[in-house]
């Protein structure tokens, strides 16, 4: 009889415990969770989304009010969803997710964010109502389904995955801090170079050089060590014909100088022979002063012979 009973309780424990669950399971069926690889269901139709973190007690306070109005919502058409960032970072990146949590509305692909109270009836009222009409969707270039938005959630997504191979490397194998930023570092330079030079090779297959343009460097210096060479002949024949210019002016104007130092060397000539003729009459005054017989004696002799002096 005793061990009827404990049987009978052990069978209703589990019966209620297997309520419990049916019940949490049944509650929570209307609440959609979107990730990284269904996140496009929200496209068509109407959906609220809510993004939060596990971490975040504004998020676990929003839980069972997210729960409830999730589970009403089906009453007038409108789908309820919720992202967890740290489980789809992508979508983070793609949404400009910057606070947690963060409510969405979308209507047929257009995205408005919800800034409204956060409680079940302002929820319902703010889809029953089309509160929603009232504010402007977000901008094309902010679109999560634009290309560079797209772009955007796979960086979100490597850095995620950078963040968890770090706290491996430190957790796991016991790397120093410094190590594994060293590691990281040295990785995103190779990754780098090589994404560059993938881009170079695509650039040139793309868009070839012309065969005009693929000159070595050597032919392009020879190019431009004969062009500097004819310039340097180029000015030395200038400067030849500048020389040659200024001889002729030269020789022009020799004539005109050498007939102006022959008239100033004519004056100096006939200065010069004056002075010699005061220097005969000087000499021949002296020798007269010095004989004056002579000179007296031989006018004598004239007197008396006329005959001589014919």
């Amino acid at each position: 009889m005793h061990y009827n009973c404990s049987f009978t309780r052990k069978a209703n424990m589990y019966l209620i415990t297997l309520f419990v669950i049916l019940c949490a399971s049944f509650a929570n069926l209307e609440l959609i969770e979107l990730n990284e690889n269904n996140w496009k269901l929200m496209l068509k139709g109407e959906w609220m989304v809510e993004f939060f973190a596990p971490w975040c007690p504004a998020c676990k306070s929003l839980s069972p009010i997210w729960n409830r109005f999730a589970n009403s919502a089906d009453q007038i058409g409108l789908k309820v969803a919720h992202v967890d960032v740290t489980k789809s970072p992508s979508l983070s990146g793609r949404f400009l997710v910057t606070a947690l949590p963060t409510i969405y509305h979308i209507k047929d692909g257009e995205f408005r964010q919800y800034r409204g109270s956060r409680d079940g009836d302002a929820f319902m009222f703010y889809v029953k109502q089309k509160e929603w009409q009232k504010s402007e969707p977000i901008s094309s270039w902010k679109n999560p389904d634009s290309i560079h938005m797209s772009i955007l959630s796979y960086f979100f997504k490597l850095s995620h995955l950078l963040k968890d191979f770090n706290t491996s490397l430190q957790e796991e194998y016991g790397l120093p801090t410094w190590g594994s930023y060293a590691m990281l570092a040295a990785a995103t330079i190779i990754v780098g170079a090589a994404l560059g030079l993938l881009l170079v090779c695509i650039v040139d297959f793309l868009y070839p050089a012309k065969k005009s343009q693929r000159q070595s460097f050597l032919l392009s210096e020879e190019k431009s060590g004969s062009a500097v060479d004819d310039e340097i002949v180029d000015d030395i024949e200038y400067n030849d014909d500048d020389d040659e210019a200024e001889d002729d002016e030269e020789a022009d104007s020799s004539p005109e100088v050498s007939e102006a130092e022959d008239e100033e060397v004519k004056p100096n000539s006939c200065s010069e022979s004056d002075d010699d003729k005061n220097d005969d009459a000087e000499m021949d005054s002296d020798s007269k002063n010095k004989h004056p017989n002579k000179s007296s004696s031989s006018e004598v002799r004239r007197r008396n012979n006329p005959k001589e002096t014919k």
